[in-house]
């Protein structure tokens, strides 16, 4: 499918890139917070603001042993994972609000559910889209119940292989869901450049036949722009108020300015990027006449022959197309020219 609609908007194929704000866990337990970073996306031109819906109980197991400690080398070693979900969960209660807020500034609010109690909590709610994470590709359940509500449905790549994307892809399609966007993504916070492979997005449409975009862990804008000139057609960006106030992903999320900033740099792109054709621009053709052409470069008597000095390819182009050049040389002046003149057929004998 090359386009979907979220919440009235055109999304995929000759549309403009739509740019979505994960707030994720940036609101700090602080429901001001999170509707001041509503207010922040709609002001830097998102199109959206995503949540998360998940507890601690229902993304993981309260359980310290080793299969449930962070990561190490993360931002967040040391930590067991249930702890670091219920600092980041987004409360439920506060869905409604946000999405209130959201609706009331003019851009779309929707989620990422992480089980079935999310999608039936969210359906409640009558979301727009869903959005399934990264590390959630392989849950094939859960992709079948987003995928059965036939709403849109955004997948991050984040660990999938090939063969999961085509595996959560079909899984969809199964449930005669063709509204599907597939988000090139690399689990890793921040994302180091060198693995982002961006490349791959082209490849990915072509190979799905799906949207495609970038969500991008990567710092600053740089990625994110690049993908959008590849043709990604939906990119997604965390945002935060301030990296300094701190939070579970505070240090790879973007401050409003900087999103705003690559906000404008995206639809620059976009008007860059243009359509294939060679015809030319109204600029262009009246660039034209400071081309170069054959012009008379010192004083030609009556019957003199055209030479490599007396005829020179030149700024601007009154005269005839430098393509004749070779075809003039030898041949004489119908009659006297001063230097400076264009050269013209009538001139020549």
């Amino acid at each position: 499918m090359e386009k979907m609609e979220i919440d009235g908007k055109m999304v995929g194929e000759k549309e403009p890139a739509y740019i979505i704000a994960e707030m994720s866990g940036n609101h700090n337990g602080d429901i001001r917070r999170a509707l001041e970073i509503v207010e922040a996306a709609a002001e830097a031109g998102a199109d959206a603001i995503k949540l998360q819906t998940y507890t601690a109980d229902t993304i993981t197991l309260d359980c310290d042993n080793k299969y449930f400690q962070t990561q190490k080398g993360s931002l967040w070693e040391g930590r067991t994972l249930y702890d670091l979900y219920k600092e980041a969960y987004t409360p439920w209660e506060w869905h409604a609000p946000i999405m209130e807020k959201a609706a009331e500034l003019g851009i779309t609010c929707f989620s990422t559910p992480f089980d079935f109690t999310a999608v039936d909590f969210l359906e409640k709610m009558n979301v727009p889209a869903y959005k399934i994470a990264s590390y959630e590709i392989q849950d094939i359940p859960l992709i079948r119940k987003v995928a059965s509500t036939g709403k849109p449905i955004i997948m991050s790549t984040g660990i999938a292989t090939l063969e999961d994307i085509y595996v959560a892809v079909e899984e969809c399609r199964k449930e005669r869901n063709e509204q599907i966007a597939i988000l090139k993504c690399t689990s890793a916070y921040p994302s180091p450049y060198e693995e982002m492979n961006i490349n791959v997005i082209p490849h990915m449409k072509q190979t799905f036949g799906c949207i495609c975009g970038l969500s991008d862990h990567t710092l600053g804008t740089e990625v994110a722009i690049a993908s959008v000139a590849l043709g990604a057609q939906i990119v997604e960006k965390h945002m935060t108020l301030r990296r300094m106030d701190g939070g579970v992903d505070a240090a790879f999320s973007m401050e409003p300015e900087e999103f705003a900033n690559m906000v404008r740099q995206i639809r620059n792109i976009e008007k860059a990027k243009g359509s294939i054709t060679y015809d030319l621009t109204e600029k262009q053709r009246e660039g034209r006449q400071y081309g170069r052409s054959l012009f008379v470069a010192e004083d030609i008597c009556e019957g003199n022959e055209f030479t490599e000095k007396n005829i020179r390819s030149v700024r601007p182009a009154s005269g005839l197309a430098t393509k004749y050049y070779e075809d003039i040389l030898g041949k004489k002046a119908a009659y006297g020219l001063k230097k400076g003149t264009p050269l013209s057929w009538e001139m020549i004998r």
